[in-house]
C-alpha cells in the first residue's frame, strides 16, 4: 500500500482537506458509544432476555397486565386498588408512598377526576421469579391524558406476591424515564478538539481552530490553508449528533463553494469515517479516514480508499499538533469547557 507521509500539496490540497475536515473527530469520541446505549430501543415482552420461560407464568402475568390496563382505561379507581394486596404500596416518581387499598383508591379517584379520558399502555420488559411466591416485573407504562395530548412515560418495577393462586401487587414503584442525552452530552468526548492546531510542511501550512457553539450543541471548526506564505483557502466545519440515526456527523464548507459530509463509526482502536466531497466544478471525491490520538497535543489522520474525480489516489498520513500558546498570551480554553462552564 502506498502511503505518503507529507503535508497536502498543490491544487488538490483543497479537495484533500475538504475530505479530511469532514471527518476530524479523534479517537476519544469512542466513549460516545457508551452514552448511545441510553437511547437504545426498549425490549418488548417477547424479546426480553430474562422473561420467565414458563408458559403458565406468562399467561398469569399477561392477565394481570390486561386487568390493569382495563381498569385504568375505564377510570375505575376501586378496580385499580383491587389489583394490590390489602396493605400493598404504591410509590410515585417523586417518592410519595401510598399504603393500603383505601389510599390507593383515593389516589386514582383524584387522578381520574382530573383526567377522565386518560388511557394507559404497558410494555413489560422483564419478569423474574424469586422463589415460589414472589416475582418482580419491570416495564414501561405510557399514559395519555386525552386523545391528541402528549404522552407521559415512566419506568416501573412491580413486586407481586402469590396469594391463593393469584398474584396481587405487593409494591409498585415508578421512576422517571431516562431522558434522551443532549447533543452537548454526546459531544463531550470530542472536547479534545477544542483549541488551536496546526499542520505544517514545506508545501504549506494549515491553521485549525475548534470551539463550542454558544448553545453547546455543536463543535465548530475553522481552517485556513496557506501556501507560500499566501492564504489559499478557508473552510468551516460543524460537528453534531444525529439523534435519529445515533451517529456523529460532520459537515464542512469550503470558501470556493465545495462541501463535504462525514459519518462516524467506532472501531476497536479509534474511529473510522466515510467522507464524501462535492467540488464547485461538479466533480466528487471520497475517502475513508481513520484517527488515532497519540497524546493530548497530537493526533494522526490516515486517509485511505481515496477517489478523486473517478481516479484512485495514494493513501497518506498526517500528524496534527496542538499549537503552543504565544508568549504572554491568555491561557487557552481548556478542552471540554462548554459555554456554560467557562
Amino acid at each position: 500500500m502506498n502511503v505518503v507521509k507529507t503535508g497536502l500539496r498543490g491544487e488538490r490540497q483543497r479537495v484533500e482537506w475538504l475530505l479530511l475536515l469532514a471527518a476530524v473527530v479523534p479517537v476519544g469520541a469512542a466513549r460516545a458509544a457508551e452514552v448511545q446505549s441510553v437511547v437504545g430501543p426498549a425490549k418488548t415482552a417477547e424479546a426480553a432476555a430474562d422473561v420467565v420461560a414458563s408458559p403458565e407464568f406468562e399467561v398469569i402475568f399477561r392477565r394481570e397486565m390486561e386487568a390493569t390496563v382495563k381498569a385504568f382505561n375505564a377510570a375505575d379507581s376501586s378496580g385499580m386498588a383491587s389489583l394490590f394486596m390489602e396493605q400493598g404500596e404504591l410509590v410515585d416518581e417523586n417518592g410519595n408512598i401510598y399504603t393500603g387499598r383505601a389510599e390507593i383508591t383515593a389516589l386514582f379517584k383524584t387522578f381520574f377526576e382530573k383526567f377522565p379520558k386518560a388511557v394507559m399502555a404497558i410494555e413489560v420488559t422483564s419478569v423474574r421469579s424469586i422463589g415460589d411466591s414472589l416475582a418482580v416485573e419491570e416495564g414501561v407504562r405510557q399514559i395519555t391524558a386525552e386523545e391528541g395530548s402528549a404522552e407521559a412515560q415512566m419506568r416501573y418495577v412491580v413486586v407481586r406476591a402469590k396469594v391463593d393462586g393469584t398474584w396481587p401487587i405487593a409494591s409498585y414503584r415508578e421512576f422517571a424515564d431516562d431522558p434522551f442525552p443532549t447533543a452537548q452530552e454526546m459531544l463531550q468526548p470530542l472536547a479534545f478538539l477544542v483549541g488551536d492546531w496546526v499542520d505544517e510542511s514545506p508545501e504549506g501550512r494549515t491553521a485549525i481552530s475548534y470551539r463550542w457553539s454558544e448553545d453547546g450543541n455543536y463543535i465548530l471548526g475553522d481552517y485556513v490553508l496557506t501556501i507560500g506564505g499566501e492564504p489559499s483557502s478557508s473552510s468551516s466545519q460543524r460537528i453534531g449528533w444525529d439523534s435519529v440515526e445515533g451517529v456523529l456527523r460532520s459537515w464542512t464548507f469550503d470558501s470556493d463553494g465545495g462541501f463535504s459530509h462525514g459519518e462516524w463509526t467506532p472501531i476497536d482502536d479509534g474511529w473510522v469515517a466515510k467522507t464524501v466531497a462535492t467540488m464547485p466544478d461538479a466533480s466528487t471525491a471520497s475517502a475513508t479516514v481513520m484517527f488515532t490520538v497519540k497524546d493530548q497535543d497530537h493526533f494522526v489522520v490516515r486517509s485511505t480508499d481515496r477517489i478523486m474525480g473517478g481516479n484512485e489516489e495514494p493513501d497518506f498520513e498526517l500528524m496534527i499538533a496542538r499549537k503552543p500558546p504565544q508568549p504572554g498570551a491568555a491561557a487557552p480554553v481548556q478542552p471540554g469547557a462548554t459555554p456554560a462552564s467557562r
